[in-house]
């Protein structure tokens, strides 16, 4: 056999190949191509979950024996997206009405705060929906009227806040650590009542979530993030506390109910043990707070792009791109 007789795998596929193959190829390119922009759109999502299954080898046989969540990964991004979409007609209804919403984020620690938060937050308009998280206060604020640091980050109209913790500091790490004599403790619990209650007949929506788990779920999450360097930031000296003082936050949290779930602004808890369910329960609760409606929006139509006949593009220097590594 000469060696022009001789064809390769590849030869001989593309020769096999008829018209309609390669009008199927073309299709699956065009296809491929769409789903690679829709994909994009759900990359950090994506990301966030392959950072939740991140599992550090110190802890895989203790992993071993941990419930696993019974929700299936279909139906929770489907859910998700569902009720994304609906947040998005909720800030659409905020905006339309001038409405103001604040959502209080409490609870223990690692208990899946942050992660709800993201959630809430990843396909809305961050210029009308933002994150307040305040550092601990500076000596000058601990010299004024407790709530003051707080009111001005309140909303305007067509603005929702969501703070990730609140002046309930006072009633939990700040009580049990003794940051705050029980003088001050009980100033505030006499306090904040009225302090929400004017903040209702402001016209202010005011939603207050409290996440719970469980004290073995707890020492999971803490020791996933001591083993895990990406998540040590995490953990806080508050954080490690809230461990040896299980009890005491167990008993302020107690308190806390009893004296500020009033009816105008009550508690909501949140079963985080499992935060895939913790973050749609949540979602789903929240927007049933307010009866909103599907804004009607005008037809958009993109406008052709004017070309100047005249105009010559100009190279631009390689040392101002950023280096294609990837």
């Amino acid at each position: 056999m000469s060696k022009h007789d001789k064809k390769t795998k590849h030869d001989k596929t593309k020769e096999d190949k008829t018209p309609k193959d390669e009008t199927n190829e073309d299709k699956t390119e065009t296809r491929s191509w769409l789903e690679v922009e829709l994909a994009d759109d759900m990359d950090e999502e994506l990301e966030q979950e392959v950072d939740d299954a991140r599992v550090p080898p110190e802890l895989r046989a203790l992993l071993e024996t941990h419930e696993k969540t019974t929700l299936d990964r279909h139906t929770y991004f489907k859910e998700l997206l569902r009720l994304q979409g609906e947040l998005v007609k909720l800030q659409d209804w905020i905006q339309h009405k001038g409405l103001k919403m604040v959502v209080l984020f409490e609870g223990r620690d690692s208990a899946g705060k942050g992660g709800a938060i993201k959630r809430i937050t990843q396909r809305v308009n961050p210029r009308s929906c933002r994150v307040v998280a305040l550092p601990a206060p500076t000596e000058r604020e601990r010299t004024q009227w407790y709530f003051q640091r707080y009111v001005p980050h309140l909303p305007a109209a067509g603005e929702i806040v969501l703070f990730d913790r609140s002046w309930y500091n006072r009633a939990g790490v700040e009580r049990v650590m003794g940051f705050a004599s029980e003088a001050q403790v009980e100033h505030f619990f006499r306090d904040v009542p009225e302090f929400e209650r004017m903040l209702v007949r402001s016209g202010i929506i005011l939603v207050k979530y409290w996440f719970s788990i469980t004290d073995a779920e707890q020492q999971l999450r803490f020791l996933m993030r001591i083993h895990d360097p990406i998540k040590q930031w995490k953990l806080s000296p508050m954080d490690l506390q809230s461990r040896v003082r299980w009890e005491q936050y167990t008993k302020a949290k107690e308190d806390m109910f009893k004296r500020t779930s009033i009816p105008e602004a009550p508690w909501h808890i949140v079963e985080g043990n499992d935060k895939k369910r913790a973050r749609l329960n949540l979602i789903a609760h929240l927007l049933s707070v307010v009866p909103y409606e599907e804004v009607p929006h005008e037809h958009i139509i993109l406008p052709n792009r004017v070309f100047d006949p005249h105009y010559e593009r100009h190279k631009l220097p390689a040392t101002l791109y950023v280096p294609q590594k990837y």
